[in-house]
């Protein structure tokens, strides 16, 4: 006979990490609520649909070093998690370099003359390198040299960041690009390895319907277990006593509830965490200004052609243009589209929440995607039957400025509550990949029934997923 339910866990954000920690501790016996602020599942890896066409926020490879969560991955869809092939490229200057670079296409569309003038360039930051590495900008050009770096890297990265790459954390580039190198190139392009770079990876796993598909079976999983899901409700207060969280007040359609909890697993962003614990606490006014996101757009077209371009994916690094990235969602998954004669297509731009960017009407950023499109020579005279925009907030934790301090002073005052945890990428204000979420979301529940972790042992193993 199954064990009755008899302790209450609440968890914040129906994303990957709270899906996950809420599934976790529903096998565990535990009376599971869910409190989420989108009127659907699945957080920044959820899918829009619009009139039959489906759009990923981003494009969301599913792939893992850990057995645990690639099993449950697996478990979770079975014949519809199916595998993709990858191919991404980068577009500057009017060319397409292949991504991950490979040194004879861009010796085949740079030249020699400019390729002579990477190499020196690599050569002087290799015998000369910038000291102490501070910054992005830093870590990459001592990497690649500077021609390298303004070519491949800077103008991409400060249109995702809107800051000079000079002021982002050198500690960006180690979690998400270190393993790479002009030499590491070189080598594996003439000794051709076996092994690759697991993010640079030419084939992943990906849902039939999208990553959305992935958290709305998860969901399922967890109502069917008695755990209950609700969506438009936005989280407008926490409730702490003696070291204890006591309540969680949550507000939908303007009416304010407070529910109880034995345990807590917050996935929220980590400053409105910290601002509803210690809502009057001038000190955290400070640690939240510090932990700042990235917000963007993704400007979703439908293109009347059936062929548009083959990669799945675009990084536009020409500055003459606003756009960040292009996602072909029919190389995704052919069922992203109900018909192959047309072409989902996702334009992604990069703002901040309230900028002129964010509040241009939806009307307007069509208008702007398609021109931009025609003006980098993608899709050619192909007509823009339809099209929607999707606003994502808080996507990207920015590391810049006072951001670690903030961070250690945020778990100082998380470690003093002990029925709360935190987990996943906006929870942690930690650039986690989905796999990681996930990893992060289990061991917040695991903690919070007793076992010896803790979600920030996610993500700190030595090899990470751009290095080998």
């Amino acid at each position: 006979m199954k064990e009755k339910n008899t302790r209450t866990a609440i968890v914040l954000g129906a994303g990957p990490a709270g899906l996950a920690a809420a599934l976790e501790l529903a096998q565990k016996n535990h009376r599971v609520i869910v409190f989420e602020r989108d009127d659907i599942v699945g957080g920044i890896s959820r899918t829009t649909e619009h009139h039959g066409y489906r759009f990923d926020l981003g494009g969301h490879r599913f792939f893992t070093k850990n057995r645990e969560v690639e099993a449950w991955w697996h478990a979770a869809l079975k014949a519809d998690f199916q595998k993709t092939s990858r191919l991404s490229r980068i577009y500057y200057n009017r060319r397409f370099f292949k991504y991950p670079i490979t040194i004879k296409d861009a010796l085949h569309n740079a030249g020699i003359g400019p390729s002579a003038l990477w190499f020196l360039s690599f050569l002087r930051y290799k015998i000369c390198p910038i000291r102490p590495e501070k910054s992005f900008a830093d870590w990459v050009t001592n990497r690649f040299g500077k021609r390298l770096f303004e070519t491949f890297f800077k103008s991409y990265t400060e249109k995702v960041w809107g800051i000079p790459t000079s002021e982002l954390s050198a500690e960006w580039a180690v979690q998400r690009i270190k393993g790479l190198s002009l030499w590491e190139a070189v080598r594996n392009a003439l000794l051709q390895p076996k092994a690759k770079e697991t993010s640079l990876i030419e084939e992943f796993n990906y849902p039939k319907y999208g990553p959305g598909m992935m958290y709305e079976a998860v969901a399922g999983q967890i109502k069917a277990t008695g755990g209950t899901i609700l969506t438009g409700h936005q989280v407008t207060g926490l409730r702490h006593q003696d070291g204890k969280l006591t309540g969680v007040a949550v507000t939908k359609d303007g009416l304010t509830t407070e529910h109880s909890a034995d345990v807590v697993v917050s996935t929220i962003p980590l400053p409105d965490t910290l601002a509803l614990l210690f809502p009057d606490s001038r000190e955290v006014k400070t640690t939240t200004r510090n932990m700042r996101f990235r917000d963007f757009i993704s400007v979703n077209l439908i293109l009347d052609k059936a062929e548009v371009f083959p990669d799945t994916w675009i990084y536009v690094h020409d500055p003459s243009v606003k756009l960040g990235r292009i996602q072909n969602f029919k190389n995704w998954s052919r069922w992203m589209t109900p018909t192959q004669d047309h072409t989902p297509v996702g334009c992604e731009y990069f703002c901040n929440e309230g900028d002129a960017l964010w509040n241009t009407p939806d009307e307007d950023l069509l208008k702007l995607a398609a021109t931009e499109l025609k003006a980098i020579g993608i899709g050619g005279e192909a007509a823009v039957i339809d099209g929607c925009v999707c606003r994502v907030r808080h996507a990207y934790p920015m590391y810049t400025g006072p951001y670690q301090e903030a961070i250690t002073h945020a778990r100082l005052l998380l470690s003093g509550i002990s029925n709360l945890q935190v987990a996943g990428r906006g929870g942690m204000f930690r650039y986690n990949n989905m796999d990681h979420s996930i990893l992060s979301g289990w061991l917040a529940a695991r903690k919070l029934m007793g076992q010896d972790c803790s979600p920030w042992d996610a993500n700190t193993e030595d090899e990470y997923h751009e290095e080998r």
